[in-house]
């Protein structure tokens, strides 16, 4: 790896003019053809890609590379804070059980699925024994349990369904299962002894030297993660505070997404170094908090605003920048297609099947599983935070990415499929 000191800023700026240019174009397309934007901006990544193959090129060197790789990992922390914003805890309470199955079953399924065609893959069941193994394969399932509603949202948005009952359910789904999925992967991060931290975090550093126990021992590591969600919850508390003086005394000033973004970052932090939990969890539990208050929504405008100008567009272009199909055989290829569907059959059976259990028929349960089944930023976060910490192979961002593109075509298409079904169905039940 490229020592950062050691890259000079001139090195990045060709390749982020690239990647901001070529990502909005792309962008343009996708919009067009009503296909979710962050499809444009991964293939102008995937373009830009391209340039590593020519002999001695001279625009992605190690130090442009390792650049935009480090402005892509501030580009992840934003994303998850903006998640949090989004999410909107008052749908949940609209939908009531149906969301909380749909989700449940949505989750479970898709885990189970993406961990059994791992260990099928990875030495079977018996090389469960092994840790390392048994974390691995576990979370590859964790990345089939992310989803994103962009494309469905905006579908049903088009189509005039978005407040049907369908449309309330992915909604409500969709945020409880962000939720879930954080929660999920700050836990298989944290047990698995890897982490973004190379070197151990503060809190299990103290503890060690206090008890006089290995840092890395598994109860250290679950004492820590239920610690961090008591911060993360009781310095909620203070910021509730920070936030209603912020609302009163200077609504809409700029003062207001600074503190908002700050406190982001110093979540972020303070999970990832002090309790050895990812920082995106930190990230997207601030936003979840201050998505409750009366300038939520000034907040989000301004960090999108911030995101969007730059640090999305290299973190979505980084996925693409960073493919390689170096070490590719026959049996990986077989796991990548096999993964492929797991997270296909996950979702769409595991949310239909809830759908269908809470008293929706089957065309809706059909409607809400084609719906539930997208995934983009999220899944790309949760597979980026396992190639990190050296728990998965890099190789299957490759799979990951193929999987974006297939449910992001597919889900619009199947969804107004279903609906002039549905349509055709009542005029013919109307004349008879």
């Amino acid at each position: 790896m490229t020592n950062f000191l050691e890259i000079s800023y001139t090195d990045v700026l060709l390749p982020l003019a690239l990647i901001l240019l070529l990502g909005k174009l792309f962008s343009i397309v996708c919009k067009r053809f009503n296909l979710p934007q962050v499809l444009g901006l991964l293939v102008s990544g995937l373009l830009i890609g391209l340039i590593k193959l020519i002999p001695n090129q001279t625009l992605l060197t190690p130090g442009a590379t390792e650049g935009i790789s480090f402005i892509s990992k501030i580009g992840v922390v934003l994303i998850m804070f903006e998640a949090g914003l989004e999410t909107d805890l008052n749908k949940i309470r609209k939908t009531g059980l149906s969301s909380i199955v749909v989700t449940i079953l949505g989750v479970v399924l898709p885990l189970f699925l993406g961990f059994l065609v791992a260990t099928l893959f990875n030495g079977g069941f018996g090389a469960l024994s092994d840790k390392q193994t048994l974390f691995a394969n576990l979370f590859y399932g964790t990345i089939l349990t992310a989803t994103s509603v962009s494309v469905t949202v905006a579908t049903l948005k088009e189509m005039g369904k978005l407040n049907s009952d369908v449309g309330t359910v992915i909604s409500a789904a969709a945020i409880i299962d962000d939720i879930i999925g954080v929660v999920i992967l700050s836990f298989i991060i944290s047990l698995s002894g890897n982490g973004n931290s190379a070197d151990v975090s503060y809190g299990a550093k103290w503890i060690s030297n206090i008890f006089g126990v290995d840092a890395s021992a598994a109860w250290i590591t679950i004492v820590l993660i239920l610690l961090c969600f008591i911060f993360i919850f009781a310095a909620g508390l203070l910021i509730k505070k920070i936030f209603i003086f912020l609302d009163k005394n200077f609504e809409h000033h700029r003062r207001i997404p600074i503190f908002g973004i700050a406190t982001a970052f110093l979540y972020a932090w303070v999970c990832e170094k002090v309790f050895g939990v990812a920082d995106i969890t930190g990230a997207f539990f601030c936003g979840l908090i201050l998505s409750r208050y009366k300038e939520k929504q000034y907040v989000e405008r301004r960090s999108d605003i911030l995101g969007y100008m730059l640090f999305t567009p290299v973190f979505f272009a980084n996925v693409g920048i960073s493919l390689s199909f170096d070490g590719f055989s026959t049996e990986f290829i077989g796991f990548g297609l096999c993964f492929i569907i797991a997270g296909i059959l996950g979702k769409l059976i595991g949310c239909g099947v809830g759908a269908k259990i809470t008293g929706f028929n089957f065309s809706d349960s059909a409607k809400i599983g084609i719906g539930m089944m997208v995934r983009a930023e999220v899944a790309l976060i949760t597979v980026g935070k396992g190639v990190d910490a050296g728990i998965i192979s890099p190789n299957i961002t490759t799979f990951v990415v193929i999987l974006i593109l297939l449910t992001s075509v597919l889900t619009p298409i199947l969804i107004k499929v279903l609906y002039k079904k549905d349509a055709k169905n009542i005029n013919i039940l109307s004349q008879e």
